[in-house]
């Protein structure tokens, strides 16, 4: 994991939005519980931010340089995909 070291270098800020209580947000849930310090630890410029609002489908968003973002739906994905998921939008945002 050490992309997470670089995260802030290609990504200007990340957000998590899930439902505080629905199933299909239950492993976002545990994602940010889980990843978010060590994010933090080592990224402590970098805004990530996170929204909880009832009925939403969980998603992870990256705003790059310039105002660009990208959005990738996490229903159904487990913590290890979510990772991948933050770990593929932190690459995209290096080319």
């Amino acid at each position: 994991m050490a992309w997470r070291g670089s995260l802030s270098r290609s990504v200007k800020e990340i957000r998590v939005l899930f439902c505080q209580s629905s199933p299909a947000s239950a492993a976002a849930r545990e994602f940010v519980k889980k990843n978010y310090g060590d994010i933090k630890a080592r990224n402590p410029s970098l805004p990530f931010l996170v929204r909880e609002c009832s009925g939403v489908q969980p998603q992870l968003w990256a705003r790059y340089d310039m105002g660009v973002e990208r959005c990738v739906h996490l229903d159904g994905l487990t913590e290890a995909q979510i990772d991948k998921k933050l770990e593929e939008l932190a690459k995209a945002g290096e080319s």
